[in-house]
């Protein structure tokens, strides 16, 4: 019996096609329509935009695993994120090179093998593109603070050919946005956002802690208060201070030098006159260190020992003088800034931080944003005056 031809076939093939040309269209529209809504990570991606903090789009390697940070603190910010062992270079700062005769920087402390890093530049961001060029192996992208300040970002990244990321530092104050942005984009640019985000949950907690331990000390139970001695690209003396210094601002203390800040001059650091110290006569004073490494009487300390005027201050007077970790050494060290703020709670409002060592906590702190400990190798370095009553009226 012949078989009759099937003469439906190619039409039934033809539909089959159509069938299937329809599906692979619907899917490849669903999963462009996916990656638009859900994009891949970084990582999977072979390069990547990135936003800095001066508005500039710039493209850097999805992975990015060799680095530089130029410019006050960044190495420091770095440090915080973890991502210490991704440098391939070094500044000034990391071999000696700044203008203190000991160092008082706990993330590099905690970090001793920073030294050993090949040289870049001159500390403050003063980069070399031959130094950069040379080394082995090469950076895929430099991290630079201070960028809006002091320029030359663009000449930098075209004499060397490497994304220049512009970041600003910030700070624990005013400026808390901007340093929160800087460590964002770090972490984006080095996948570990986590990181990144869980630095600035620990900052958040430890001011959430302080100012609820003090919240509630009615006005007239808070003393006055001043901090001297304070550093800013380089030591100064006892009339150098912080008018929105961290510590008080956390604690809720009554700074005699506060009203000098101003939101419009972004910059709470002043150098004011000894008769306003006098006529303010803060009931607790707290010296900045770093004062007590300056020659002669450019030595805070040496400042109220030798002033008869200081003499008759109230603090002076009742032995109220106390030591403090430097504020800024390299910029601001905010592991100190936290640090310090412990100690001055302790000292001010001793029955709010009964359960606080402030060394210990001090010591916590540069454990998880350094690696390591840090504040007792800095104390020995400044006869271990900080987190001490330190005696001016000496016999």
């Amino acid at each position: 019996m012949t078989k009759k031809s099937s003469s439906h076939l190619p039409c039934c093939s033809k539909r089959q096609n159509q069938f299937s040309f329809t599906c692979g269209l619907i899917m490849a529209m669903l999963v462009s329509a996916f990656w638009l809504f859900y994009p891949p990570p970084i990582h999977a991606r072979a390069s990547v935009t990135i936003t800095d903090s001066m508005g500039r789009e710039i493209t850097v390697p999805a992975q990015v695993d060799r680095v530089i940070c130029s410019g006050s603190g960044c190495l420091r910010l770095l440090t915080y994120l973890q991502a210490q062992d991704r440098i391939v270079g070094v500044d000034s700062a990391e071999k000696g090179g700044l203008p203190f005769s000991a160092d008082a920087r706990p993330y590099a402390i905690a970090n001793p093998q920073f030294r050993d890093y090949p040289l870049f530049g001159e500390f403050r961001g003063h980069d070399s593109p031959e130094l950069i060029a040379g080394l082995d192996p090469q950076p895929q992208v430099i991290f630079k603070t201070y960028a809006s300040r002091d320029g030359g970002i663009d000449n930098l990244q075209t004499k060397t050919g490497i994304p220049v990321i512009a970041l600003d530092y910030g700070n624990l104050t005013y400026a808390r946005d901007d340093l929160d942005k800087t460590l964002t984009i770090m972490g984006s640019v080095l996948g570990i956002e986590e990181r990144a985000r869980g630095v600035i949950q620990f900052f958040n907690s430890l001011q959430a802690d302080l100012e609820g331990r003090t919240r509630d000390i009615p006005k007239d139970q808070r003393p006055t208060v001043y901090v001297g001695g304070v550093a800013q690209r380089g030591g100064h003396g006892f009339q150098s201070t912080e008018s929105a210094y961290a510590p008080f601002e956390f604690l809720n203390a009554q700074n005699v030098a506060g009203h000098l800040y101003s939101n419009e001059k972004r910059s709470s650091h002043a150098s004011v006159a000894k008769e306003k110290i006098l006529i303010w006569d803060p009931e607790i004073i707290f010296m900045d260190i770093s004062t007590t490494r300056l020659d002669g009487i450019a030595n805070g300390l040496e400042q109220l020992r030798q002033d008869q005027a200081y003499r008759t201050l109230s603090a002076i007077k009742k032995s109220e003088v106390y030591g403090v970790f430097p504020y800024n050494f390299y910029t601001q060290n905010f592991e100190n800034i936290f640090a310090n703020a412990y100690f001055i709670g302790k000292t001010i409002y001793p029955d709010q931080f009964a359960d606080i060592d402030p060394m210990e906590k001090a010591e916590e702190i540069s454990y998880y944003l350094n690696g390591g400990p840090a504040f007792r190798i800095i104390n020995s370095h400044f006869e271990n005056l900080g987190f001490s009553r330190i005696t001016v009226n000496q016999q």
